[in-house]
């Protein structure tokens, strides 16, 4: 048999793709793959894909996205659990340590973990979202007393407390042009927004939207600047304007959606982490999610 031209080939994949229909879930892989705390999927430059806790707490999976498969990728030192996965310029992956406090640093050719940055104010980090300057902007709740804070990691892992007081913070999100923060609250049920200045500091909270029931987690934005916000408990991924708009809500399969990141050849399927299912749906998209 002749081989196609890869012109042939990047159309037979795009036609696979067309007849996919949209914003409908499906399994990626088996049910009970991961631990409870099942979160923060994420891609690095090569394209593979990172899960938090696969098979138990305080692991790092590495996932196929063809066939749902994993393999534990890293370990975590005993007594850090992840619970959200950045990946610098550099490559270098950075996870959110809800249990030892810190925010760890893991090398991707050695596999070595360390710990990149850590403050006796922190809470526990709970969710990262980075800017091109390699800034990282961590959400810090105290779940116990439904408060949290936010943090500014800069590269060299020095720490900046931007905001306290608030609500329960958990999904933390910058929009394409990294002008706006995205925080949400999830006992609280509120996103707000933040303006972003070039030093990477925060002002002008308000409101950007808020819910009457079920809780928040991950969120994540398109290339459009559509924020996608997993309701969890009802089981569906809210997409809202950067107005705030409802434009659409997508049903899951499982109740319990942690968290989502953009990702395939095209950016155009995103993957949700189910923590009452322990393990992970998929869905296509109209549009690509803004690394893309």
């Amino acid at each position: 048999m002749k081989h196609l031209p890869a012109a042939l080939l990047l159309l037979a994949s795009a036609a696979t793709f067309a007849q996919e229909p949209l914003y409908t879930a499906k399994d990626l892989t088996k049910e009970n793959m991961f631990s409870s705390n099942i979160e923060g999927p994420n891609f690095d430059k090569a394209g593979n894909l990172y899960v938090v806790n696969f098979i138990k707490d305080g692991t790092i999976g590495n996932i196929s996205t063809k066939n749902g498969s994993g393999e534990v990728f890293v370990t975590l030192p005993e007594g850090s659990i992840a619970n959200s996965i950045q990946f610098t310029s550099g490559g270098n992956m950075l996870l959110a340590d809800f249990k030892g406090h810190n925010v760890l640093k893991v090398d991707m050719k050695t596999r070595q973990v360390s710990v990149f940055a850590h403050s006796g104010r922190f809470n526990q980090p709970n969710d990262l979202c980075i800017n091109r300057k390699d800034q990282v902007f961590a959400s810090d709740p105290d779940w116990k007393n439904s408060t949290g804070q936010l943090w500014r990691i800069d590269k060299d892992g020095k720490t900046t407390l931007l905001a306290e007081n608030m609500g329960t913070t958990n999904g933390i999100e910058l929009s394409p042009d990294e002008k706006t923060l995205y925080v949400n609250e999830s006992v609280q049920r509120k996103v707000w927004k933040f303006d972003v200045d070039a030093r990477g500091n925060i002002s002008n909270k308000r409101l950007f939207a808020e819910f009457p029931d079920h809780g928040f987690d991950g969120m994540k934005c398109d290339k459009a600047g559509n924020l996608y916000l997993t309701r969890y408990g009802k089981g569906t991924i809210v997409v809202l304007s950067p107005e705030g708009k409802q434009l659409r809500e997508i049903a899951l399969k499982g109740k319990s959606c942690s968290n989502l990141v953009f990702g395939g050849k095209d950016g155009k399927t995103v993957f949700v982490t189910l923590q009452d299912r322990k393990c992970m749906e998929t869905f296509r998209v109209e549009i690509a999610g803004k690394n893309f």
